[in-house]
Formats: C-alpha cells, structure tokens, sequence
C-alpha cells in the first residue's frame, strides 16, 4: 500500500520534473568556462542605430563585457579577426509554439454538446485556460532550434496556442550547448485569442460575438474575484489576477480584430499587444488611433496561376489586390508610426522568412526599422531590452557575424552565438573555390566549372563537350567530389579529396573507379562570375492603390458631405403633405434645410432630379448581412449578453448592393438559434468607413427574442437537439425563468446599493446577460421577436405583460392577421416578409396578404429582407402591399422607410423627407414601387454613397485593374516565381437560421 501511495505521489510531480530536465538549475554539474572572447575589426551593431567601425566586441560567461574601437583584451583572450564582416544583434521571435506539442481536438466522446463544464475548481468555460504554463509542458526542439538559429534568431517566446485565454508564455534562448541558461522566463507574457479551445467539447461560444462577450464577462468576474467576493476558489481567475502584470498578448488574425480587440482592452483600461495578420495597411487610419504595438507575421500570399482564364475568372478582386499590396504592410505600419515586432509564426517554411523580408524591403520597408523589428522592439515588447536584443555591456551575448550588411541578398550569415555559444550556419573560413578549372584524373582530362555558394558549392564536369555527372562538397576546406566518368547507368564512380591550400591549383588524391588510387590536380583557368538573377533585381511590381474598403467598388478616398439642391423632383415626403411634384429639396450639413419651389442656394451642387422621383432611404428592420464570425451565438439557450456591435463587418460587399438599392439604415439582428438572442445593432451604411461608424449614433437598445422551430432545435438535425428547450411550452418557461432570475438580480443589486456599500453584504457578480434583461424589464431595451405561430405569439406577448413590459416589434408575424387585434392592444408593432410563405412547417399558414390585414387594423407594419439578395430590391417588395391588399402606393411606401423607423424608435431623425431629419436620401429615376427603377444615388447624412454614374465608371475601373494584376501573376509564372491554384472564397449569407463555428 506504501509504494502505491508513493508510486502516485511520485507520478503527480512528473510534468514538473519533465519541464526542469530541459532547464536544470543545478550549475555545479556543468563545465564553467570563464575564458574572455575578443571580436576584433568588425563593424557592429550594438542597436540598430549605434554602430561603431572596426570595433572591439568582448565577452565573457555568456555576456557582453565591452564594446568599442578602444576596447582593452585581456591576456590569454581568444582573439577573433572580423575584418570586413559585421556583427548585428541576434533576432527576437516572442510569438512561436516553439516547444510545445500541437493539441489536436480531444475524442469526440459525448454525442451531443455539453453546455456546462465537467472541470471543477476553474472557470465555468473550458476556452478559459488561465491557468495553463507553457513552462508545464515544454519540450526543447533542438530541430526546430536549428532551423530558427539558421534563420538568425537567438531567443523565442513560446505559448500554448489554444484556447480564449492561454495562460502564459515563455522566453527561451535557443543555446543548444548549455541547457541550464536557456530559461530567461518562465512567465513572460499572458496570451489571449478570440478562438475557442480545440481541446472541449463545450458549445459555447460558438460565434465571434460570443468569444468577445466571454472575454467582457471574464475581465468583470476577475475585478469581482479580485475584490474577495467570491466564496469559492476559481483556480482560472486566481491566475489571471496573479498574472495581470504580464505582457497580454492578442491573438487576432485580422485587422478588423485587431480594433475588436484594441476596443474591448481600453474597456478595461489596459492595451494588448496585438498579433495581426498582415493586413493593416488595409485600415492603417483606424489601426493608428488604436495607439497599440503589434507583432506583425510577413507570410505573404504565393503569386495565382491565372493562365487558364477560367480559373481567373474564379478569383476576387480583393484576393488579386492583396498579392499585389501585401509586401508594403511593413512600410505602411512604419510610415505611420506603429511599433511593431516581426515573427515567423504562419511561415510554411522558417526559411522563407529571410526572403519575405527581403521583398519587404524591396518595396520600402527601412532596413534600420527592419532590424529594430527583430531586435529591440520585441525585448522591449516583454520587458527585457535592457538584457537581450542590443550588444550594450551587460547583456547577453547573443549576435550573428555575418560577410556584410545584414539585408543584403548577397550576405552570408556565418554564425549565430547565443549566450556565448557558437552555433555555425555557414563556414566562415571557407575558402572561394569557385571558378574554371582543367581538371585532370591520372591521364584523363575534363572541363571543371565550380558555381553556387562558397559554401555550398556546385560542379559541372564536361569531357569532350559531353556533360560528366559529378557531386562536389566542401567542409572545413577539404574538398569532396564523386565523379561518374564511365556510365552513368553503372557504378564507376571515381572519388576525389584534397584540402584547399592554392586557390588556382587544387590538387588530391583519387580513387579510382577500380580502386587504383591516383593523383588529381585543377588549374583554374578563369575566376567565377556570378550569373545575375534577372528576377532579383527587377523592380517591385506596380502596386494598386488602395480603396475604402479595399476590395470592388470601394472609394479611393473618404467622401464627404456636400451641399446638394434638387430641382424639380417628385418628392415622397411621408408626411402630411404626402407626394409633391416638381419640388426642390435643399441638402446642407447633412441634414434637409428646404423643401418647396424655386429655391436656390449659391454654394450648392445643383442635381436635375426632372421626371425623378426622391425619397427618404429605405430601412431594413430586420437584416442579417456585414456579421463577422457568426449570426447566432447557439451556445446557450440564452445570449443577452452577445451584441452585434462587435462584430459589424465594414467591407461587406452587400453594403454597397444595398446602397444601389437605396438603403440606407439596417438593424443587424442576431439570428433565431435561442429564445433569447443577442443585442442588435442600428448602422447607416457609411461604405468606406469604420464599424464603428457605421453605427447609429446614440440609438435605442434593441435585442433578438425568438419562438418556433428553431429555438426547439426541431431542424438541426440528428447530433444537436439536446439543448432546453425542445418544445413550445419550453420555450415559455425559458422567459418566465430568465426573467424572474432578472428581477431577483435586479433587486440584489438594489440591496447591495442601500446596504453593501456601506459594508453589511458583498457585491453581486456582474451579469452582462441579466444586466441586459433587466433593461428590458425597465424598459430601456426593445424586443424584436422572430415570430410565426398564433399561439406563440400571444404566448410571448402574456409573458411580457406578467412581467410588466411591452415587446416592441414581431419580426416575421407571418400569422400576424390571425391575432392583429391582440396585438394592437398590445401595442407591439409587425416587420414582416410580402409574400414569403410554405418553406417550412410552421408558416403553412401564411398568407401575401398578412402585412395589409394587419396595417389595417392599426398596427405599425415593415417589410422586411432577413435575407442579402432581398434587401437591395425593398423598394419592389414594398410595392407588393399595394397588390396583396390595395394598401395606396404612398402607404405602402412607408413599410420600407417611414414605418421601420418608428418601430426602431428613430422617426425622430428619419424616415422621411422632412426640414430638420438627417439627409438619407435617394435619388430613383422612376417611381420607387416599379420593377423598373433604379436608384441614381443613395445619400446618407448628406453623403453620397452610391452613384450611378460613378458606379459605370468603376466597373470599366475593375475590369482595367484585373487586367493589370493578372498581367502581373503572369510575369510571375514566366519568372519561374512559386504559384497557386486560384481558388473563390465561398462567403456564407447569413439568415435567421444560420450556424457557423
């Protein structure tokens, strides 16, 4: 029973004692060697701006003692000649896996999800891995060592890539003799990401507006923790908290994240460290005023092959363009002051970092700014600048001696030393045999041409003009050759050495191929000439300029307001004054300032809108297009606390097909996966500007409730229906259990404010999703509820009227007719589809003539898209209430402007053509409700964001510029330059029902 007892005691402490074997600390064991080391005669780089000529570098015990053209060497000092070689500070990669195991998602052991954790003592949430070390479960790759030491670095900071948040990383130098210097910390940095572990099985976050909800949540229960307010131990936030000091680095792969992320850090008052993607340049202005350091990847995408132009027809504009504009991202992020560490992390291969680089530099990139990215940037990025990353006297002698200018494509990098340990990339005593020689072989005679590099060089044998296969090596100056005189078909193979001594006569012995040995000698004839790459010095591509957003039909500068007057239009007011005919409406400062006859205005842009028709823009209630990452936070039966403000997604080509239809504001609803749903966000559709933008200045709070087949999983199919609640009734009892847990919240909070504070009770934990139905309860946030069934729908309305409240708006309705005076008593408003009906069960009895039925028994009623082809021709599902239900043509115009306002609570500032409102205006050159119009131009806030004209122009535009980048692509391919297959990125459209991990 003993050894039992200590067989297990002995095995709980084997990851520990695994992670010291690669960093013992016990010194006594190892061979101390306190000789000095003197380089002498080397142009060194002691940062990348302090540079001394013919310098002196001295070390000793693996650090830097003195640097300087007057430096004293000590006696029985190893004295290193560098005569017109350069010594640089060895480079700094703080963002790799670099000893750790890749996990690999975990055996799918249960069927279905599991929405709550089976961990016990941590976080509720098993993408929550604070707690995690990479010390814990590191394992030096002395392969992986060898090819980052090849490629010039000397320190890595290394984490477990997995997870939302990683817990802490490591900074290890890559010394592959002494084992017991490698660790310079074991907790360097704390890691962050939006992507959820690969390792769980736990359905939520299944979205990325889950993934930041979680983050906001975790940050509020850390201050809470932190605050001693919880009874129990949470080992996730006790090593959040211990580690706050820490570095945090985000992951975020893309530079709409990179603002996600940017926004969600000063939230909590702190900045990330952001790990991009290599995209900035695209959004370099909203990437600045984050005022955020980044770790930058130079994995840049391989030239298409667009020979076949079927093939090139596949491929996006946006794709060609970031070939072409990619290698200027470092230059971009430079020219506009952003600090920034470069790192090898997404490379498919270590070795093409240095030839990324290079091209980076080709296309602007400053060298001195290259250097500073792989040296004292990232050592000042963790904290440790004043010990590695710089040769200043004290720090850790890590540097590579190269044969000249570190970034010169002809530079041999010779040696990397890493806490005074020499690692050897190339020979740097390797003699230049190259050249042409008459070799001879006993009697036999041969034309002997030596090329490639001085260190790996190649050989080409001719005899008789006829090509001898030959194999040549040199190591250490001894020169190695096999040669296959006789027939190649056949072993003959005849083997020379010989140690360099007299470059223009070598000379050896030979074995011959039946064993006789001989002797070989070479008389060099002509020195070598270096043939010229005619691809390396070529000139950087032309690069396309880029457009706000940078893909088709973006604008290659930011628009901007303009005083407007339109002469004698058809004018829909949505007013009292209903339809006016030959009218001027004057645009200044964003907003109507004149409507009627024969006005005029100086400053203004005359538009001849005769015969045209204006109208205010068209409002979308219900619309599902410009979501990153995910409609539907389907992790949990409720997600309040999600809200599509975070993930609005401003290069989304259905913004500008929308615009060309004349909308101009959408209410981005969450989809229908759970009752409760996620908050809403209003936007104007500001093309070429920011999410954060494109939101609705100070709008009301909204927030997606749902009934029906979705939210009982009836259509999920066979693995998923698992999750409560599975039935209608369960659906009910959904509302009444969150709701009642909100009123219990809200009222621990109301304790604690008359009580707590003054020290009687402990604060309540922050609850964003209660948080959030509470403002329902008082009502400071609306409904708007995904709806079809009668039944459901008085359902809904009944709880909301226990509960004291009033749902705002029922989305869908489509058996709204059935229950239209209920819901006038109610008070609740319907944004429902023209003529939708039979795709699936649950709206068999839906009919074209609901919305007419309805707005006729005094409900407010939209039309609605839910759906990105629908929404940009409204104006033509409008006209189809004067069709189903003789509703008049002005009427039926205001479902698509006027009415969508109200039910959004902004009637106040939109929805009609009214002095005062703000300027969302469109231009149709035909009456609105008529398959033949066309909106001539969309404005917003006085802006004009589509133009037909324009829009011609930019097309021939489009075409002209894929001319040019696939002329480029196919100078690339002639080159003999790596391709890849073209390939079209299928983009979901996202609907109600939309799942997406």
């Amino acid at each position: 029973m003993k050894k039992i007892l200590l067989l297990f005691f002995f095995g709980l402490f084997i990851p520990e004692i695994s992670a010291q074997d690669y960093f013992p600390n016990n010194e006594s064991v190892q061979n101390k060697n306190n000789n000095y080391t003197a380089f002498i005669n080397a142009k060194i780089y002691i940062t990348p701006t302090q540079i001394i000529e013919k310098g002196t570098l001295l070390i000793q015990n693996g650090k830097v003692i003195a640097t300087g053209t007057a430096v004293s060497i000590p006696k029985n000092c190893l004295t290193v000649n560098l005569e017109g070689k350069s010594i640089y500070p060895s480079f700094i990669d703080i963002y790799t896996s670099f000893g750790i195991e890749p996990l690999k998602k975990g055996s799918d052991t249960e069927r279905n999800p599991l929405y709550d954790t089976k961990r016990t003592g941590y976080y509720w949430n098993e993408s929550i891995r604070s707690e995690v070390n990479a010390y814990d479960s590191f394992k030096y790759d002395q392969s992986k060592s060898e090819e980052l030491l090849k490629a010039g670095f000397g320190v890595v900071g290394s984490h477990v890539q997995d997870g939302i948040a990683r817990g802490t990383g490591i900074l290890v130098a890559l010394n592959n003799d002494n084992k017991s210097k490698r660790l310079l910390s074991d907790k360097i940095s704390n890691h962050f990401s939006f992507t959820k572990s690969v390792n769980t099985n736990q359905s939520y976050p299944t979205s990325l507006m889950g993934s930041m909800a979680l983050l906001r949540q975790l940050y509020l229960d850390e201050n809470w923790y932190k605050n001693g307010n919880a009874t129990t131990t949470d080992l996730s936030l006790k090593a959040l908290i211990d580690n706050e000091k820490l570095v945090k680095i985000f992951t975020t792969e893309d530079k709409l994240n990179s603002l996600r992320a940017s926004k969600l850090g000063k939230e909590f008052g702190f900045d990330y460290v952001l790990k991009g993607s290599g995209n900035e340049f695209e959004r370099i202005e909203e990437i600045k005023k984050t005022n955020l350091k980044f770790i930058i990847p130079i994995n840049f995408p391989e030239a298409y092959d667009v020979s076949n132009p079927y093939q090139a027809d596949r491929m996006e504009l946006a794709d060609l363009r970031f070939w072409n504009q990619a290698p200027t991202n470092l230059k971009v992020l430079s020219d506009n002051g952003i600090v920034f560490a470069l790192t090898t992390d997404k490379l498919k291969k270590t070795e093409d970092f240095r030839a990324n680089l290079l091209k980076a530099i080709k296309y602007g990139f400053d060298s001195t700014k290259a250097l500073e990215s792989l040296t004292t940037t990232p050592a000042s990025l963790v904290g440790k600048g004043n010990e590695i990353g710089n040769l200043k006297v004290g720090s850790t002698a890590n540097f590579l001696i190269t044969s000249g200018a570190i970034f010169d494509e002809k530079t041999i990098l010779f040696e990397n030393w890493v806490q005074g340990n020499k690692y050897v990339v190339n020979d740097i005593n390797a003699k230049d045999i190259r050249g042409n020689y008459d070799l001879t072989i006993d009697k036999d005679v041969f034309k002997w041409t030596i090329s490639g590099e001085i260190n790996k060089p190649k050989s080409e044998l001719t005899a008789n003009s006829k090509k001898v296969n030959s194999k040549l090596a040199i190591s250490n100056n001894w020169i190695s050759v096999i040669v296959n005189p006789k027939d190649s078909s056949k072993t003959n193979f005849t083997r020379l050495t010989g140690f360099v001594e007299d470059l223009k006569n070598l000379s050896g012995k030979a074995v011959l191929y039946n064993g006789k040995e001989v002797k070989w000698s070479a008389l060099k004839t002509a020195p070598f000439k270096e043939e010229v790459d005619s691809t390396a010095f070529q000139k950087a591509n032309v690069i396309i300029p880029i457009t706000y957003p940078n893909i088709a039909y973006g604008n290659t500068q930011k628009l901007v307001q303009e005083t407007l007057l339109f002469k004698n239009a058809t004018v829909w007011t949505n007013e009292k004054d209903g339809i006016l005919k030959d009218t001027d409406v004057l645009v200044k400062n964003g907003k109507i300032v004149t409507i009627g006859k024969n006005i005029s205005d100086a400053s203004a842009k005359i538009i001849d809108a005769t015969g045209k028709h204006l109208t205010s823009g068209i409002i979308d209630e219900h619309s599902h297009i410009a979501i990153s990452k995910g409609v539907n936070e389907a992790g949990h039966n409720s997600s309040a606390e999600v809200t599509i403000q975070d993930v609005v997604n401003s290069e989304d080509i259905n913004i500008y097909r929308d615009l060309a239809g004349g909308v101009t504001i959408s209410q981005l609803l969450h989809g229908s996966a759970n009752p409760i749903g996620g908050r809403s966000a209003i936007v104007k559709w500001r093309w070429g500007l920011s999410a954060e933008e494109m939101l609705y200045k100070d709008q009301p709070k909204f927030i997606k409730f749902a009934l029906g087949e979705n939210v009982k999983q009836a259509n999920w199919g066979i693995k998923d229906p698992t999750r409560f609640p599975q039935t209608r009734m369960g659906v009910e009892q959904v509302f009444t259990d969150y709701f009642q847990r909100a009123k219990e919240y809200d009222a621990s909070w109301k304790d604690y404010n008359s009580n707590g504070k003054k020290g009687k009770t402990k604060a309540p934990r922050v609850d964003l999703e209660l948080q959030t139905l509470v403002e329902i309860l008082n009502q400071e946030r609306f409904i708007t509820c995904h709806s079809y069934v009668q039944s459901e729908i008085l359902m809904m309305m009944n709880v909301a009227e226990k509960f004291n409240f009033r749902v705002n708006t029922f989305t869908h309705i489509l058996e709204g007719y059935k229950v239209a005076d209920n819901m006038k008593a109610h008070g609740v408003g319907a944004s429902t589809f023209s003529d939708w009906w039979a795709y699936k069960f649950e709206v068999n009895d839906a009919i074209p003539y609901n919305g007419a039925l309805l707005h006729n028994q005094g409900v407010v009623v939209a039309y609605n898209s839910d759906d990105a082809e629908m929404s940009r021709r409204l104006n033509q599902e409008a006209a189809k209430a004067v069709k189903y239900g003789n509703i008049s043509e002005e009427e039926a115009w205001k479902f698509v402007t006027l009415n969508p306002a109200k039910l959004l609570h902004i009637d106040d500032k939109v929805g009609s053509v009214k002095v005062g409102k703000d300027a969302d205006l469109v231009l149709w050159n035909n009456n609105p409700l008529s398959i033949y119009a066309k909106a001539e131009k969309t404005m917003i806030d006085g802006v004009v964001y589509f133009d037909i004209q324009k829009d011609e122009a930019q097309r021939l535009s489009i075409t002209k510029e894929r001319n040019e980048l696939i002329g480029q692509l196919l100078q690339e391919k002639v080159k003999g330059t790596p391709l890849q297959e073209p390939n079209k990125k299928e983009k979901v459209e996202y609907n109600c029902d939309t799942l997406e991990q």
